[in-house]
């Protein structure tokens, strides 16, 4: 948001998917969070790195990365593979080409926003997929 961080991403997303579990409420504040896959490896840091910070929940979720000044969320990352990665599409430059293609963690969609039925598929844990 405030530009101080940016990244690249080398090859197109392979995907995105809309979560709706309670970590990405309370994170973004909304009723859920829309990420882009990315590529294992071909996401990297071009500029701000050292103003990137990351929330390790503990409990074998993503680690949640952000930017320092301005609260930004860039990004998650797999505990178990560091270069597995997804992107929050809100923060992407231009039109990254891929479009949601399901509702993940659907049963903890709040009342105030549910899942719409627009045809995609709903999980109500984590995709199979992902």
């Amino acid at each position: 948001m405030c530009g101080a961080v940016r990244f690249e991403i080398a090859e197109p997303l392979t995907g995105a998917r809309y979560c709706h579990c309670t970590r990405c409420q309370r994170r973004t504040g909304t009723g859920f969070s829309v990420g882009g896959q990315t590529v294992p490896g071909s996401f990297r840091f071009v500029a701000g790195a050292d103003r990137v910070r990351s929330y390790d929940p503990g409990d074998g979720g993503w680690l949640k990365s952000f930017c320092r000044e301005c609260g930004s969320h860039l990004c998650s990352q797999s505990p178990g593979d560091p270069d597995k990665v997804s992107v929050r599409m809100g923060v992407l430059d231009a039109d990254p080409g891929v479009r949601p293609s399901a509702h993940q963690f659907s049963l903890y969609a709040p009342a105030w926003s549910p899942v719409p039925d627009d045809g995609l598929p709903h999980y109500p844990e984590r995709d199979p997929s992902a």
